[in-house]
């Protein structure tokens, strides 16, 4: 007869920490692991993506029953010790240009590390795209596994990092130049939303995104700053036929002008001919643009501004009219469509977005203006449910 009560340490560690809040026993750096262990046990605590090759003594030394280690580099001896002691242990994955176990979100210094030395192509960030297209091309369901292990946990990450925020999204095409009086007009945007305590999130990819993201860090310089900002990017205005001029023009303006504002970037390896840019501060990449898509636009709780694009902004305003049509996410969120005659004549999009709001409480929270410059007091008027 088989026994299964064998099993019963493994299906333990699988549960999560009977408790209000996980994240609570979640454990994300050494520092945080050093303090739980003086706190006496690692029972039930997730561990995430930490090293732990110089703690062999206190795993050696402190209960682990019921934990998971997620990607921790550890000695053999512990790692034994701690799985016989009822931890579930999955060690890291050699040879991926990726963490799929990362405990944070991306910082543009680490997506764009070696881009100096040796240009884009040697970077994490194309590595990891190339990874994906071979991997997505031999259909291996281990390599499936592990992007949709990596993209949980940014989605977990990106929760913790926004937890409390006023998230506004910007929307955009990623044709948009620098250089251009569209471009300068995202960037002000962003800086002055960011200016009154709003976090700016975008798609986290070149033109409108970039802009608005230029904005946002901008936003504690002096305002000749990002004029200054402008000039220099405007050197390399789009991200073809070189992502290594472009990208290490950004970094310029990071190094003449440290310690810029935050904000968020949230890209996609599926669309890898488009960079990462380099001014968000905090960037939660995605393979499955899906899953990246409806995480902005949820997160942006404080309204959604879509700026001149095509099928990919198109695409985000139905997808961000959806919810708001169906009370899904609760009360609808702000909608501000900007420039007129691109959402009523090029792609009339605004007035199938009237359609669907007519007779609907959404209707008080979407608006079309001609300009960057009405979208702060035209949210803020949307927030209120206010007629138009």
């Amino acid at each position: 007869m088989t026994h299964v009560q064998s099993n019963s340490h493994a299906s333990a560690a699988r549960r999560p920490p009977a408790h209000d809040d996980n994240h609570d026993h979640e454990i994300e750096s050494l520092e945080e692991f050093d303090r739980v262990v003086a706190a006496g046990s690692l029972a039930g605590h997730r561990v995430q993506s930490v090293d732990l090759t110089d703690r062999t003594f206190a795993l050696l030394s402190t209960d682990t029953s019921d934990s998971v280690f997620l990607g921790c580099a550890m000695e053999e001896d512990a790692a034994a010790k701690i799985r016989a002691g009822g931890a579930l242990v999955f060690p890291p994955v050699p040879d991926l240009p990726f963490d799929p176990y990362r405990g944070g979100l991306y910082g543009p210094d680490e997506l764009f590390a070696q881009l100096v030395d040796a240009g884009y192509d040697a970077t994490p960030d194309a590595r990891t795209y190339a990874w994906f297209q071979e991997t997505k091309a031999d259909g291996d369901i281990f390599a499936s596994m592990l992007r949709s292990i990596h993209d949980d946990a940014v989605s977990d990450a990106l929760d913790e990092d926004l937890a409390g925020a006023q998230v506004v999204g910007i929307m955009g095409g990623h044709a948009l130049e620098r250089g251009s009086a569209a471009y300068a007009g995202a960037a002000r945007l962003g800086r002055r939303l960011a200016r009154t305590g709003l976090t700016v999130a975008t798609g986290g990819g070149p033109g409108a995104m970039e802009a608005a993201n230029l904005g946002a860090y901008a936003a504690p310089f002096e305002d000749g700053m990002l004029d200054s900002a402008l000039e220099i990017l405007a050197k390399a205005p789009h991200f073809a036929p070189s992502v290594t001029d472009w990208a290490r023009a950004a970094f310029e303006i990071r190094r003449g002008w440290p310690d810029g504002g935050a904000s968020v970037g949230i890209p996609t390896w599926f669309y890898g001919h488009e960079p990462p840019n380099a001014f968000a501060s905090r960037i939660a990449k995605y393979f499955v643009n899906a899953v990246r898509e409806d995480g902005l636009l949820a997160r942006s709780r404080a309204g959604v501004v879509f700026l001149p694009g095509a099928a990919g902004t198109v695409q985000e305003i139905f997808d961000n009219a959806t919810p708001n049509y169906y009370g899904s996410r609760g009360e609808p969120t702000p909608m501000v469509l900007v420039d007129r005659a691109h959402w009523t004549e090029k792609l009339p999009a605004w007035p199938l977005l009237q359609a669907l709001a007519s007779g609907r409480s959404m209707a008080a929270r979407i608006a079309l203006v001609d300009s960057v410059d009405e979208v702060p007091e035209t949210l803020a008027r949307l927030g209120t449910g206010a007629p138009a």
